[in-house]
């Protein structure tokens, strides 16, 4: 996390291996004294003197060899390590200063860098996307094949049949496979990889500062295939984007070396500290000094049951920080200065917004932030609800899995089937996403007392992200039809079948008339829920939307 001083407690490291080794980052100096670089003409060569060798091509600023311990890691479907695909002819060039190898690589207004420091098995990478005129949306440290295996929910190398696009295929046993299925948002990870045979392979992602998305934004992170695997940092990703593209420095992100355990937690976004490259004259640096901080005192009026964030967005960056548990008590380190919308989200749903200014060098100290009663959903009173308000589809069917799998995998529930309220365990059996071709027209069936069938009320629906404008038009008890809802802003790119369900939360609001009810308070009345829009394909790449909660209220 960028900058935070409190970690959310059990915070999940993507650690994936065939073989998990045991072991500790190496990051000594006991074999310093090859410190230094070469060229062989082609390349830069440079020995970190902590067994680790690598080498850049002095035409494109390519990552060409990636040697540790004697082996060679660098080489994925003949193709090296890059910055997007690969750059093309670029000026490329080396420095050392004292301690520290710089290689810089300039391709029009892109700027890429690499640096080593002695002893110590990591390369240090930022990247400086100054516009949209280079196209650099992610690095890319193509792995060998056969260094490391895996069948997690990322790998498609044991997944032969594409179903969807070029992108997620299926196994033989009906099990789906993407590089999409990430299973983590980015709050979740400071670090990914692989680690067999006794060595670990790690990429330590940056604080996203230049990223979009937020905390809760997923993306894909690594891949396995026949010819070899794939570790992502991603400086942008256009798949279910809530925001516009932020440019200039982003990083540094590291290529970690390890005897197999995890690496150095000093690698770590909100831990790592750089003084040493504060003078190598990287373009859109900012040192520790002309950054700033927020604190808050805290958050009064939360629901301890649930995890709170506190989030910035500004044009020019983004950061997070979790809320402690006891007192809702936060800090925001390492900001760029500039005005931000801060944001306080229970779960996942924004509950709360002001505009904070951080300015070099200062803290802007927050006094205790007051959550309004109504800002919260799950406050208001209902007669029946589904799901909780926290803008996820956690709880549902199949929420969990659609993290990491396609909806047609094998190990899904039934999309289809209605729900009765009061039975018990409605939320479980109503699905998480709901697709015009595929279970649109789902039935909720609930009574009401006479008292309740007497009045009007407001039926709740809330999503979380929608594809193709998918958005819900309810019918109840086949005599009252709401109107077509408008459909709100969401991303334009597929979502629900590529592993996630972040989108903009929105919620839906219905008049139902107390004419709609039935006034025998011994039968059902009958909610129909159907997905509406004039777009999208067939099947699970119909228009459709994924829930958050809904409710009726008293």
């Amino acid at each position: 996390m960028s900058g935070s001083a409190n970690r959310p407690v059990g915070r999940r490291t993507f650690v994936l291996a065939a073989t998990a080794a045991a072991g500790t980052a190496l990051t000594g100096t006991a074999h310093a004294a090859a410190f230094g670089y070469s060229d062989d003409g082609s390349n830069y060569v440079v020995d970190t003197g902590a067994q680790l060798v690598f080498k850049i091509s002095k035409s494109t600023g390519d990552l060409t060899s990636l040697v540790y311990r004697g082996t060679e890691y660098q080489g994925y479907g003949g193709m090296n390590s890059h910055i997007e695909s690969g750059l093309g002819a670029s000026t490329v060039g080396i420095k050392q200063s004292g301690s520290t190898i710089l290689v810089s690589v300039t391709h029009g207004t892109l700027k890429h860098y690499y640096a080593a420091r002695s002893g110590e098995n990591n390369v240090y990478l930022w990247t400086n996307k100054a516009d949209t005129s280079v196209s650099a949306t992610r690095y890319i440290v193509r792995v060998k094949k056969g260094a490391f295996l895996n069948d997690e929910p990322d790998s498609y190398t044991y997944a032969p049949t594409t179903i969807e696009a070029s992108d997620v295929f299926k196994k033989s046993d009906g099990q789906t496979r993407s590089k999409h299925y990430s299973k983590r948002r980015v709050m979740d990870y400071d670090y990914l990889g692989w680690s067999a045979g006794g060595v670990g392979l790690w990429i330590v992602r940056s604080n996203h500062e230049k990223a979009s998305g937020g905390p809760f934004y997923r993306s894909l992170l690594r891949h396995q295939s026949a010819d070899g695997g794939g570790l992502y940092e991603i400086l942008y990703y256009g798949q279910n984007q809530t925001e516009a593209q932020r440019f200039g420095l982003q990083g540094p992100y590291v290529i970690a070396f390890t005897d197999g355990g995890a690496p150095s937690s000093a690698l770590f976004p909100g831990t790592l500290t750089t003084p040493w490259a504060d003078s190598l004259g990287i373009s859109g640096y900012v040192p520790a000094s002309g950054r700033g901080k927020v604190a808050g005192v805290g958050i009064s009026g939360r629901n301890t049951a649930y995890p709170y964030t506190v989030g910035l967005a500004g044009a020019a960056a983004q950061y997070w920080g979790s809320a402690r548990s006891s007192d809702g008590y936060f800090s925001v380190a390492g900001v760029l200065p500039g005005t931000y919308t801060l944001t306080v989200f229970k779960g996942e749903l924004a509950v709360y917004t002001t505009s904070v200014s951080v300015s070099a060098g200062g803290t802007t100290t927050l006094n205790t932030i007051a959550l309004p009663s109504s800002n919260d959903p799950a406050n208001a009173s209902a007669i029946w609800r589904i799901g909780d308000w926290n803008g996820t589809p956690g709880g549902f069917k199949n929420a969990d899995l659609m993290t990491y799998a396609h909806p047609s995998d094998v190990r899904a529930a039934s999309w289809t089937g209605n729900v009765v309220i009061g039975s018990g365990g409605e939320t479980a059996a109503f699905p998480c996403y709901l697709w015009k071709d595929v279970n649109s027209g789902l039935l909720v069936y609930f009574r009401l007392t006479a008292a309740q069938a007497a009045a009007a009320h407001t039926l709740r629906i809330g999503v979380t992200t929608a594809y193709a404008n998918g958005r819900p038009q309810v019918t109840v008890n086949d005599g009252w039809t709401s109107a077509v809802p408008s459909p709100p802003t969401q991303p334009n790119t597929r979502s629900l079948t590529n592993g996630s369900y972040r989108g903009n939360n929105h919620t839906f609001t219905y008049s139902v008339p107390a004419s709609a009810w039935k006034t025998d308070t011994s039968q059902y009345n009958v909610l129909r829920i159907d997905v509406v829009s004039g777009s999208g394909a067939t099947g699970f790449l119909s228009a459709g939307t994924a829930i958050d909660a809904i409710d009726l209220l008293a």
